[in-house]
């Protein structure tokens, strides 16, 4: 039987410049390396690869009436990913992200994502009632889905990305989850953190590290430590995180151990980081278990 999952938010189409070394703030003229537009935000990037994987998706998210939002509606059509759409006046969100050499990014959110006054929870909740888990991405929309997910029983996963362990923003998804994710990269007390929540009654907490790898606690006090696959050649970071989610997703739906998860996450991730898109060309579920040497 094929896995459902509801994901709810977020969707943007990004212009990603990619520079031999990001600016240093100084007045100048810069010549990229390369430039292009494609699909972007972590709602696509957990979409995009759990379809690859062979998931059943659906994902809810704010569009406009504009160019923008009949690229996302074509992309995910293309991708066979069912779309749940509340319109906003405002533009659909659209981000310039500057890319250094070695992957760095400095993003710049040159339509931001929005709250439309009249969102339609209804259907939302149905798919939510039909799923088998349920994502939900730190979007300021997002937060009344919070009430509704944990209506249903089904396990919530969420996506903390660069939090602080200050910013309010995020207390409500930390609440809500069950399992947690977060990256390390403005958090030194991460650990720290990781044992709160597991203290808590989270089942689990991944932290990711960028090129340094990953960390994870469960509910038994075991860490785990997980390195980066090493690539050829890295093309775009973008979606890194979103590819090692649902790397591990993947993983955990399918049966395999924590320790396994993190093997299929971390090749998730690098295949991510190959492709120009938000998931790797030749990402499917037989590739992913072969590669992070699994038994399928």
């Amino acid at each position: 039987m094929t896995d459902r999952i509801c994901i709810i938010g977020g969707t943007s189409v990004d212009t990603i410049v990619h520079l031999d070394q990001l600016p240093d703030g100084s007045p100048q003229t810069i010549w990229p390396r390369e430039c292009y537009r494609a699909v972007g935000s972590t709602g696509s990037g957990k979409a995009y690869n759990m379809k690859a994987l062979g998931m059943d998706v659906c994902l809810h998210t704010i569009l406009g009436s504009d160019p923008e939002a009949d690229i996302i509606q074509q992309q995910m059509a293309d991708r066979k990913i069912r779309l749940l759409i509340d319109r906003s006046n405002e533009p659909t969100e659209q981000h310039v992200n500057l890319m250094g050499a070695a992957g760095e990014r400095i993003s710049i959110f040159t339509h931001p994502s929005v709250v439309p006054e009249h969102i339609d929870w209804q259907p939302v909740k149905e798919a939510m009632e039909s799923s088998d888990l349920i994502v939900v991405n730190i979007l300021e929309y997002a937060k009344p889905a919070l009430a509704l997910a944990m209506t249903t029983g089904k396990i919530i996963w969420t996506d903390l990305h660069d939090y602080d362990g200050l910013n309010d923003h995020h207390q409500p998804f930390i609440d809500a989850a069950d399992i947690i994710f977060l990256s390390s990269d403005n958090f030194p007390g991460y650990r720290e953190f990781m044992q709160q929540m597991i203290t808590r009654g989270k089942q689990f907490v991944v932290c990711t590290h960028g090129g340094q790898g990953a960390t994870l606690l469960n509910d038994k006090g075991e860490w785990i430590e997980q390195p980066v696959f090493k690539v050829d050649q890295v093309r775009d970071t973008n979606g890194a995180g979103d590819a090692f989610f649902s790397g591990f997703l993947f993983g955990y739906l399918k049966g395999y151990t924590l320790s396994d998860c993190m093997q299929l996450a971390a090749a998730c991730g690098a295949l991510c980081v190959t492709s120009k898109q938000l998931a790797g060309e030749d990402l499917n579920s037989e590739h992913l278990i072969k590669m992070a040497n699994l038994p399928d």
